[in-house]
């Protein structure tokens, strides 16, 4: 909402809507594939957790 004025606003229809969700998922994607791979190098990956809940 900060980065992208208007996008709240905007419709299904709206290219501001698609370009918006496109930033947000690169954003989001920038920033957790890094914490992802030091999990991972700290043997504290998604997989090691569920051990921990029987499953």
């Amino acid at each position: 909402m900060l980065a992208v004025p208007g996008a709240l606003d905007s419709t299904l229809a709206d290219a501001l809507f698609w370009g918006s969700l496109v930033l947000s998922l690169v954003v989001a994607f920038v920033v957790t594939v890094p914490v992802n791979r030091a999990l991972i190098a700290r043997g504290r990956g998604h997989a090691v957790v569920h051990a921990h809940h029987g499953h």
